[in-house]
């Protein structure tokens, strides 16, 4: 039994909550279509101001999660996981409640209609209330009634439940809670129209700046510098800070002022470490901070897919990629981002999370899909890889692993390219193909006698033939170079050659039901293959699940071991937790603390050793869970 007002009237309605306002919008599309003009204006102003509040919070939230500009002035290091991300998914209820709030208020006082655009007066009354009304009662209800035993356990501790404060998290919280929110933002507002001085420009003005001083004290980043209140030190009683905020969440007792440390102060709970905590993270802002142990350098798929980073919408990112419709009109933009990003070409931080005290980020180097195929473009992708790998190396960075482009083999040798250049290299560069290689072969039913492989002769067709031959497995490899397939023929033990068999059409595997897919195929070419067959791939981008009569397997991916903290994207299309199998290796190849580069050629003598070390650390294949 949930404790009254603690639950929002509309939580099961989901996504159709948003149809509460529609009325709103339906009366302003109703006289501007019909009547030529729009007469209830204080509608369109709800709307309007609703719309504004949303795009202060994402604004807010778009900033936060920019690690490659907040990194080093994060509060706390700890990521938002899928938990905070999951809890706080209904945060802009409160833009809800208070625009019906105000509707009702519009329709009970009809004069509020006729405001004026701006009124001097209005905004020096509104201030007033604001500091003698609006601060006080926000901190004695804070204090005295949301941290009071009962109304803490079953109302506040709602919000106190996220571990690491965002501006989503400003809005997370119980229906009574934002009751009394509007309250406290309701009064400067109401005070002085009932003055007769309100204006439009004080409505829109006092609930932006609202939004956005929470917005700022839950932002996880500290972006007021320290300086500002050593030259001007009354001003750190007016004005709080994200870290001031921090510590209210950290040490309950203290810091629970809505805007103005004064009322701490006057109140004696003034976390004393306030200042000296914020001074510190201003002044560490010029350092790298703490350094990753390790880099996956990954890359863009296409134009949609960039924006499923966590800085553009949080809550799409933390779901696996699928084309949305509402993403279409944005594409305009992102594509113009994406040209600027070819223009500043620099590798950006776009998440991080922890492994056993591990600190790992993923890195992007500015590259889509298309532009890994284009002649003129490789040199230019090369360049922008090797800074980034410099970059890993100077900041003591222990392994960085490529992405599938990042390493394409005619790209830069699957990495081999960076390590002959730089042999000094302290940071060591992993494909992470080896992992890859040995996911594909556990997929592999180990009865199977018959296999057939495209893309056979490239770096993990070769490693993948050359294992199955070993376990007395017949291999059709599918090329047209008869020298590449006998070069890697020689290569198997003298007693094991004859299972590899070159064959140069699809027509010959029309009778093997297991096909090994490393080279896009298209769905005619699927046609060859017989009824029941199930196609494990390593291609990229994955091939179209053409025949219903077949079974399509996903890209090479492990789930990360329960122990990982702070992860709150998805990667690409993969499930919550899961990687890619090339990511996962550099993962391994960091926790075992190998010293040697793993570029180029795969080892095929290592596949069962990278094998049982992610075993070993609590990686889990996905088709195994």
């Amino acid at each position: 039994m949930v404790a009254p007002l603690s639950a929002w009237p509309w939580e099961n309605l989901g996504i159709f909550k948003y149809l509460l306002v529609g009325p709103l919008a339906a009366k302003v599309l109703h006289s501007w279509i019909y009547e030529g003009t729009i007469k209830d204006l204080w509608c369109l102003h709800v709307l309007l101001i609703c719309g504004l509040r949303g795009l202060i919070h994402q604004l807010w939230s778009s900033y936060s999660n920019m690690l490659f500009l907040t990194r080093t002035r994060r509060i706390i290091q700890q990521g938002v996981d899928f938990k905070q991300i999951d809890r706080e998914w209904d945060w802009d209820n409160f833009i809800i409640l208070q625009a019906l709030l105000a509707s009702m208020a519009c329709l009970i006082f009809p004069s509020l209609d006729g405001l004026p655009l701006w009124n001097t007066k209005g905004i020096i009354t509104l201030l007033l209330l604001h500091v003698a009304v609006s601060e006080p009662l926000y901190y004695w209800a804070h204090r005295f009634l949301l941290h009071e035993s009962y109304l803490f356990t079953n109302y506040h501790s709602l919000h106190h439940s996220s571990p690491v404060p965002h501006p989503f998290t400003a809005g997370h919280a119980t229906f009574l809670e934002h009751l009394i929110l509007c309250v406290v933002i309701g009064i400067p507002m109401a005070g002085s129209i009932l003055m007769g001085c309100g204006s439009i420009t004080m409505v829109y003005g006092y609930v932006s700046t609202f939004d956005f001083l929470r917005c700022l004290g839950h932002s996880n980043v500290e972006v007021v510098p320290h300086e500002i209140f050593n030259k001007l030190p009354l001003l750190r009683y007016f004005l709080y800070t994200p870290t001031y905020h921090s510590l209210h969440h950290t040490e309950m007792e203290t810091n629970f002022c809505l805007f103005m440390p004064l009322f701490d102060a006057v109140g004696n709970t003034l976390n004393r470490n306030s200042w000296q905590l914020h001074q510190k993270i201003s002044l560490d802002s010029a350092k790298n901070g703490r350094v990753p142990d390790f880099v996956f350098l990954a890359h863009g798929v296409d134009i949609t897919s960039s924006m499923h980073v966590p800085f553009v919408f949080r809550s799409f990112s933390s779901i696996p990629f699928s084309t949305r419709i509402f993403l279409l009109p944005f594409w305009p933009f992102a594509f113009t981002i994406m040209l600027a990003m070819w223009a500043w070409s620099k590798a950006f931080v776009l998440t991080f999370y922890n492994l056993r005290g591990y600190l790992h980020q993923t890195w992007i180097v500015p590259r889509f899909g298309f532009q890994y195929f284009l002649p003129f473009a490789m040199d230019g992708i090369n360049k922008r890889i090797e800074e980034a790998i410099l970059r890993a190396d100077r900041i003591g960075v222990k392994v960085i692993s490529l992405a599938a482009l990042n390493k394409n083999e005619a790209l830069n040798g699957g990495g081999t390219l960076f390590v002959e250049k730089h042999p000094e290299l302290k940071v060591r560069v992993v494909h992470g193909n080896t992992l890859t290689a040995a996911v594909i072969l556990n997929e592999i039913p180990k009865d199977v006698e018959e296999v057939f492989l495209t893309g056979a002769t490239s770096k993990l067709g070769r490693a993948i033939a050359l294992y199955l031959c070993r376990r007395r497995v017949r291999v059709l490899m599918l090329t047209l170079s008869t020298e590449r397939f006998q070069k890697i023929q020689r290569e198997a033990p003298v007693d094991c050659q004859n299972y590899l068999v070159q064959v140069t059409k699809y027509q010959a595997a029309q009778h093997c039901k297991t096909w090994v897919v490393g080279k896009w195929i298209t769905p005619r070419e699927q046609s060859w293959a017989p009824s029941g067959t199930h196609f494990h791939q390593f291609v990229v981008p994955p091939i179209l699940a053409f025949r219903r009569d077949c079974t399509y397997g996903d890209l090479a991916a492990m789930r990360l071991p329960d122990d990982v903290e702070g992860l709150g994207s998805c990667e690409y299309t993969m499930e919550r937790g899961v990687v890619h199998a090339c990511h996962a290796g550099g993962v391994v190849h960091q926790l075992e603390g190998w010293t040697h580069h793993e570029v180029g050629a795969i080892d095929v003598d290592r596949i069962d050793l990278v094998w049982e070390a992610a075993m070993k650390h609590g990686l889990k294949p996905v088709s195994s869970t």
